[in-house]
C-alpha cells in the first residue's frame, strides 16, 4: 500500500513542493529513505520509528521506502519528520491519506512523538496558501504560520493529539498570529555630544538608506551614533516586515511567532568569516547581510575584518542580493542594506594629534586604510570625519533636539520618495539608477557645472557620481526642495571621499 503527503524543502527564501511517498513492499524489513536527503532527513527514520512506538505501534514486517520527489532537489533539515510518519501511518491504514490531500506539513520528532519547532514554517505557510491547501506544524510555531493569511492552520502539540484531530476525536483550536512587537528606539541621539556634522550625515543616511563610514579617534562616538540610527528610521510597513520575517523564519530566530515593526540592526564582530557575514555554511543559511534585510549592518573596526570577507559585501551592496553558490544546489537571499561603518584613521587612533600619536604616522595611517578596498568604499556615500570630543564638550548639557526630532524630519523625506517612486519598484533614493535617476534627480545648471568640475579634479567612478546624485536627491527632500541645486550638490560633495593621488 502507498501514501503521499505535501511538504517543501527550502532554498533561499523560496519553499519548493516535495512529495513524501511512503510504500509497504513485501520482504525483509527495512526502512529506506531516498531523494538526495541530507543527514538530518536520513536520520528521520529513527525519530519516526521512536515516535509511532511511543504510542503503542509498531511498524509492519516489510520493506517501507520512502522517496522525497523530486529526487535531484536537495532535501534538508528535520522539517521532514512530521509528513514521513503521517505517509506512513496512512500506507499503514492509521490515518485517512484523503484527509492528509489538503494539507502541507512540516515539524519535526521526538522520540516520545512531540512535534519539536524547526525552521521555516512562515515559508511554508506561503507556500500552502498559493497552492490554496493547509498547514500542518508544530504548535510552536502556530502562530507564525497563521501570519501568512486565511488558511487552514492545524498546530498540533504531539503526533497522537494531531491523528485525534484528523480522526475528529479532540479537535484542535486555530492558532491566533502571533503579536506584534512594540518599537523600541534604543539609544537617543541626545545622549551623543557635540558632533554635529557627523549628526546630520546620520540623518541624511536613515532619509535615504545610504550607506555611512564614519572615521575618527576611539571613543569619540561613532558606535553611540550607529546604535542611535534604527531609532530615527521609519518602522517596517506589513509588507516589509513580511519580507524580514521570512528571512528570520529561515534563520530559525523568529521566537513565539511575534512580528515586529523595528528595522534589523546586525553588528558582527570583526572576526566574523565570509559565511557568517554573506550565508553559506555546510546548510546554506542566511549571513548578518541577509539578517539586517531592510535595516542597518553595522560593522565597527572596518579595517579589522579580513579583506576577503569585507570584499564579499560588495555584490550585495550593489544589487541588494546575495547568491551562495554550491555544486548541489544555488541560493539568493534578500540584502537590502544600510551599511553603516566605523573605524580609526589608523592603528593607533590618534592620527592628527601630536600628543598622543604614534611614530609612524602618517605612514601608519595609509597602511591601515589600504586594508580596506577602494572598490568597498566607492559603494559608500557617506564619509564623515568624527572628531575627537573634549572634557568641554562632555560637560555641556544634552541638545536639545534628540531622536524624536530627528525621526520625524526622516519620516517626511521617506514620505515625499514612496509618494515619488510608487509602482516604481523602488524604496529609497539609495536604490534609484538609470532613467529614473535621470528623471527625478537632473540638478540645475549650476548643479550641473559644479558636479562635472568635481568629478574630474576628485576623479569620480561612474558609481561615485550616481551616488552623489543620489545623496544630492536625499538633501534636497530633506530641505523640500522640488529640484535638486548647486547647494545640495555641494553637500553631497563634501561626504564624498577623494581619490588618493599619485
Amino acid at each position: 500500500m502507498a501514501a503521499i503527503v505535501a511538504t517543501v524543502a527550502y532554498l533561499g527564501l523560496e519553499a519548493r513542493g516535495v512529495e513524501v511517498q511512503v510504500q509497504l513492499i513485501p520482504g525483509l524489513p527495512a526502512f529506506n529513505v531516498v531523494g538526495l536527503a541530507d543527514k538530518a532527513v536520513a536520520e528521520s527514520r529513527e525519530r519516526v520509528r521512536g515516535a509511532i512506538a511511543g504510542m503503542g505501534l509498531a511498524l509492519p514486517p516489510k520493506r517501507i521506502a520512502v522517496n522525497l520527489s523530486p529526487a535531484d532537489l536537495p532535501k534538508e533539515g528535520s522539517h521532514f519528520d512530521l509528513p514521513i510518519a503521517l505517509a506512513l501511518l496512512a500506507a499503514m491504514g492509521i490515518v485517512d491519506a484523503e484527509a492528509l490531500a489538503d494539507y502541507v506539513v512540516v515539524g519535526e520528532l521526538t522520540l516520545d512523538g512531540r512535534l519539536a519547532p524547526s525552521p521555516g514554517v512562515l515559508l511554508a505557510a506561503l507556500h500552502a496558501a498559493e497552492e490554496g491547501k493547509g498547514l500542518i506544524c508544530p504548535a510552536a510555531q502556530g502562530s507564525e504560520a497563521a501570519w501568512s493569511g486565511s488558511i487552514e492552520v492545524v498546530a498540533a502539540p504531539d503526533l497522537l493529539a494531531l491523528l485525534n484531530h484528523l480522526k475528529g476525536q479532540g479537535l484542535l483550536s486555530a492558532p491566533a498570529a502571533g503579536e506584534v512587537e512594540a518599537l523600541t528606539h534604543g539609544p537617543d541621539l541626545k545622549q551623543v555630544k557635540g558632533q554635529e556634522t557627523a549628526k546630520h550625515a546620520l540623518e541624511i543616511a536613515a532619509a535615504g538608506g545610504h550607506n555611512l563610514l564614519m572615521v575618527g579617534p576611539p571613543g569619540a562616538g561613532k558606535s553611540l551614533m550607529a546604535a542611535c540610527l534604527p531609532g530615527i528610521l521609519p518602522p517596517l510597513d506589513a509588507a516589509e516586515a513580511l519580507e524580514v520575517s521570512m528571512v528570520q523564519s529561515v534563520a530559525g530566530t523568529l521566537s513565539g511567532g511575534r512580528l515586529t515593526r523595528a528595522r534589523p540592526f546586525r553588528s558582527p564582530h570583526h572576526s566574523a568569516s565570509m559565511a557568517a557575514l554573506t550565508g553559506g555554511g555546510l546548510k546554506v543559511k542566511p549571513g548578518e547581510v541577509s539578517l539586517a534585510h531592510l535595516g542597518v549592518l553595522f560593522l565597527d573596526e572596518l579595517p579589522e575584518f579580513q579583506r576577503a570577507v569585507l570584499d564579499s559585501l560588495r555584490q550585495p551592496l550593489e544589487t541588494g542580493t546575495v547568491s551562495v553558490a554550491r555544486a548541489n544546489a544555488h541560493v539568493t537571499f534578500p540584502a537590502r542594506v544600510q551599511l553603516v561603518a566605523a573605524m580609526n584613521p589608523c592603528r593607533c587612533g590618534h592620527l592628527g594629534d601630536a600628543s598622543m600619536a604614534c611614530a609612524r604616522a602618517p605612514k601608519c595611517a595609509a597602511d591601515y586604510q589600504a586594508k580596506v578596498s577602494g572598490p568597498l568604499l566607492d559603494r559608500i556615500d557617506l564619509h564623515v570625519e568624527v572628531q575627537a570630543v573634549s572634557a568641554a564638550d562632555l560637560i555641556l548639557p544634552p541638545p536639545a533636539e534628540g531622536s524624536a526630532e530627528v525621526r520625524a524630519r526622516v519620516a517626511v523625506a521617506r514620505a515625499v520618495q514612496t509618494a515619488r517612486y510608487r509602482d516604481r519598484g523602488v524604496r529609497t533614493n539609495a536604490e534609484v539608477e538609470g532613467a529614473l535617476l535621470e528623471e527625478f534627480t537632473t540638478p540645475d545648471e549650476p548643479g550641473r557645472k559644479l558636479l562635472a568640475q568635481a568629478a574630474e579634479a576628485m576623479r569620480l567612478s561612474a558609481r561615485g557620481y550616481t551616488r552623489i546624485l543620489r545623496v544630492a536627491r536625499t538633501i534636497a527632500d530633506l530641505a523640500g526642495s522640488e529640484g535638486v541645486g548647486r547647494i545640495h550638490i555641494a553637500e553631497a560633495l563634501s561626504y564624498r571621499r577623494q581619490a588618493p593621488r599619485n
